[in-house]
């Protein structure tokens, strides 16, 4: 399979992933308004939460990430650029996420 075709193929299977998570998100995210702050910390401190906002992260980082490298391909011309481009988003796409989640883990009351 070529690579453009993984690429595709990861940017669609990312995507249809997303949508329950986000709609999952979402919804808890806005019944957020009229709850107090200890409630908050408890939603985020379980297991469950701790899981789907991993997973919501992770996907989220991994779609954004092949998103803006097609971009980066299509209108980055000088392959050194190019390349340096696509390695720093990768490095963000990893460490950003992995940093939310080990501070997610280790939130508690």
């Amino acid at each position: 399979m070529r690579t453009v075709t993984k690429k595709w193929l990861f940017l669609k299977i990312s995507s249809l992933i997303l949508i329950p998570l986000m709609l999952w998100f979402i919804i808890n995210f806005v019944s957020f308004y009229d709850k107090e702050y200890y409630e908050i910390i408890n939603f985020l401190s379980s297991q469950v939460s701790k899981f789907f906002i991993s997973l919501f992260l992770i996907f989220a980082y991994f779609f954004s990430a092949l998103s803006i490298s097609e971009v980066f391909e299509d209108y980055i011309h000088d392959e050194k650029i190019k390349n340096a481009a696509n390695k720093t988003l990768n490095i963000f796409a990893i460490l950003l996420p992995l940093f939310t989640i080990i501070i997610l883990l280790n939130l508690s009351l």
